[in-house]
């Protein structure tokens, strides 16, 4: 049954991949276990490592790398999934660093390499330099750090251009750059609240601090409003239009209507397309 294997996993991927940025554990594990509890889902490989990836992102914002480490490992573990491994391998970059364990952080980077120059995307490519950055020293460093965002910013993947500037400005500090730093470090606290990313944008406000800065923590934010664009794609995914339909109609690629639901839940604050059913009409209102 591969499509409704297919469709029954992305039913449940839009949850894990919010819950884990918002550094939300209890929920995370609540969209793990919907996923692996879906009788329609016989891919073992494909479901396992998408869970791991969820919990070593999760780990990662939390600052708990040990943990991060570990789930990023088993992550990377099926080569068949590519991109969720790869995405993985990110993650164990990242943790790997923050744990000292530079040659198996340089091992990971370079995989990364590989598949960002079979790929060529320019998605891939932004991954490769963040993470070749993490594992290289003085201007090196820096140049990648830069290349990074600069290709991350011609995507849609909001997320990892954030986390990009977070890194860069975390390595700015911790080269006794307080000034450039916080530059950085405000631009990925701004992306990472307003994508709802919790636990990263609490990170970021962390550093910030350290830089110098007076930042606020978010107890409580407003919710963000909805463009006119995110709010004719709720409204179809609210009435059970499927991506591909949506985008049919709006003339747009099912990625591309994924990428804004997925902005949508955030600012919603939900995490499913099953929550967007319960949002009232007046909550699915654009800015003029």
């Amino acid at each position: 049954m591969p499509t409704a294997t297919g469709s029954s996993f992305f039913a449940h991927y839009g949850a894990l991949v919010l819950e884990p940025f918002k550094g939300r554990e209890s929920t995370t594990y609540q969209a793990i276990e919907a996923l692996t509890q879906d009788r329609l889902l016989q891919d073992e490989g494909k479901v396992t490592t998408a869970t791991q990836w969820a919990l070593a992102v999760l780990y990662n914002g939390l600052g708990r790398y040990e943990e991060a480490y570990a789930c990023a490992e088993r992550g990377c573990e099926n080569p068949q999934e590519l991109g969720l491994s790869l995405q993985s391998r990110v993650e164990l970059v990242e943790a790997a660093v923050r744990l000292g364990r530079t040659p198996r952080a340089a091992e990971a980077a370079r995989m990364i390499e590989e598949m960002a120059q079979a790929s060529k995307t320019t998605w891939a490519l932004g991954i490769s330099a963040a993470t070749r950055a993490l594992v290289s020293d003085g201007r090196t460093a820096e140049d990648l750090h830069r290349e990074a965002i600069e290709l991350l910013d011609s995507t849609q993947a909001r997320m990892d251009s954030a986390r990009a500037r977070l890194r860069y400005g975390e390595w700015l500090r911790s080269e006794g750059r307080s000034a450039d730093a916080r530059e950085r470090l405000s631009e990925a606290h701004e992306m990472l609240s307003e994508a709802g990313a919790e636990a990263f944008a609490e990170r970021a406000r962390r550093e910030l601090q350290a830089a110098g800065a007076k930042v606020r923590k978010r107890a409580s934010v407003a919710p963000a409003v909805l463009t006119p664009k995110e709010v004719e794609i709720a409204r179809l995914a609210k009435e059970g239009f499927t991506n591909p339909e949506i985008g049919a109609r709006l003339f747009l690629s099912p990625h591309t209507v994924d990428w804004h639901l997925r902005k949508v839940f955030a600012k919603l604050g939900i995490s499913s397309r099953k929550e967007i059913s319960s949002v009232r009409p007046e909550g699915l209102t654009a800015t003029r």
